[in-house]
């Protein structure tokens, strides 16, 4: 995810250096530029490489990419890079039929989905770009997501989209699970992510200066504050690979977990993997993430389809949780 959006970034940085026709780019200045533009952007250092760059405009020369005409001339040893029109930019390139069409279907999805932040006004919008590229708007229901429409903290995703986006500071009236008192957290909100059909909320807590969640349906009340913005120190496309779910305990360090799989389960876990890091070797399925609680959870939800080889602590713990649910019928 990360590295298609930093892409997307790199071709509209490297699109205004070609159209640039006052200054020689020659490749190391592309590195350099583009380097500096995405740490403008995240915030934080960024290095791209002479591949990479190579790479880019490799596709963006490509029939899948811009078809964009870019030139390589020589100037001594070196060679430097630009449009051979002068007036071409990808930002100008007009859509193709294949993808005004994909266009459409993205846009009738999106529409359908209730409660999805950023989309006040989405039906305005909608109606403008069907209008102007010349596409009609399929009415029928032929696509249904995953959602909740009773959800209790839906209706807060919608604001703290837009308060995340604003960069405003908050202070939020919280009630945990393990708690009978609301408390007030003053705190930067950063990231939204959806897990297992409900939504959190990731951010500075200001007293503890850690990253925390909040799930939105323990949040009673949202105001701002005037306390100044922290940025995100951490990168959330990146936070999210050592664990499953929403729960990154920070002094626990990934795990190596084998599990024994039925031939049953094979097939099912093959084709939706319980995390990126899975592998399989015949029955033995090994996983490599932080030990939290969404993780005995996916591990029990097997039942006797799987058994836990390894960590010896983690099969104990299991055990554990699966006598006292023993208990509660016999």
């Amino acid at each position: 995810m990360a590295t298609n959006k930093n892409a997307v970034l790199r071709y509209n940085i490297l699109d205004h250096c070609f159209s640039n026709f006052y200054k020689k780019y020659f490749i190391e200045d592309l590195i350099s530029v583009c380097g500096e533009k995405l740490t403008e952007h995240f915030g934080y250092e960024m290095s791209v490489s002479r591949r990479t760059i190579l790479e880019d405009i490799k596709f963006m020369k490509s029939a899948a990419g811009y078809d964009a005409p870019i030139i390589s001339i020589a100037d001594g040893k070196k060679v430097y890079y630009r449009y051979e029109e002068e007036d071409f930019s990808i930002l100008k390139k007009p859509l193709t039929e294949r993808e005004k069409l994909a266009l459409s279907e993205v846009l009738n999805s999106i529409s359908r989905i209730k409660n999805l932040p950023g989309l006040v006004g989405m039906e305005t919008v909608q109606t403008k770009i069907y209008s102007v590229l010349d596409i009609t708007k399929d009415e029928r229901k032929i696509i249904s997501f995953q959602e909740n429409e009773f959800l209790v903290g839906v209706e807060n995703l919608s604001p703290l989209y837009q308060h995340i986006s604003h960069k405003n500071t908050l202070k939020i009236e919280y009630r945990s699970f393990r708690s009978d008192q609301n408390i007030f957290i003053d705190f930067s909100p950063q990231f939204l992510k959806q897990y297992n059909n409900r939504w959190f909320l990731f951010g500075e807590n200001h007293e503890k200066e850690a990253v925390q969640n909040l799930a939105l349906d323990r949040i009673k009340s949202i105001a701002i504050n005037n306390e100044s913005y922290r940025e995100a120190i951490i990168d959330y496309d990146e936070y999210f690979d050592d664990i499953i779910g929403v729960t990154d305990i920070a002094t626990h360090t990934p795990i190596q977990v084998k599990i024994e799989i039925s031939e049953e389960s094979l097939p099912y876990i093959k084709t939706k993997p319980l995390h990126g890091s899975q592998k399989i070797k015949g029955n033995l399925l090994t996983l490599y993430v932080k030990h939290n609680y969404e993780l005995e959870s996916l591990l029990l939800s097997f039942g006797d389809k799987i058994k836990i080889l390894e960590p010896e602590y983690l099969v104990e713990t299991l055990k554990e949780r699966i006598q006292k649910q023993f208990a509660l019928y016999f």
